[in-house]
């Protein structure tokens, strides 16, 4: 990854979701994109953040609903971007698991 292709997108052909240019496997439906070049610079992928939580209706209760709502700030803590990801219902007893992860993919010198 080169320094003026940083922050470069492209769109999945497969799910149509906004990508990093230098993905090789799309983060959203998990399909190869690309086979790296065997000459390709090396790059170091790290999870650098995982977060997963669970949430579950207690059984004597009634119906809620659930949105869930990712934000990314800034150093400045300014919002710079923020996604609906889902809504839905959990019925008395139901548990829903939510996970997060950010992935960091590294030139490696």
């Amino acid at each position: 990854m080169n320094a003026h292709r940083a922050r470069v997108t492209r769109v999945c052909p497969h799910c149509k979701a906004t990508i990093l240019a230098s993905a090789d496997v799309c983060p959203s439906c998990q399909h190869h994109l690309r086979f790296s070049a065997s000459g390709a610079a090396t790059r170091r992928k790290s999870c650098a953040l995982r977060v997963e939580g669970t949430l579950e209706q207690p059984r004597a209760g009634g119906f809620s609903e659930y949105s869930m709502v990712l934000s990314i700030r800034n150093e400045r803590g300014e919002e710079i971007e923020r996604k609906l990801i889902g809504v839905g219902a959990m019925r008395p007893g139901e548990l829903r698991t939510f996970a997060l992860s950010v992935d960091l993919t590294q030139d490696v010198e």
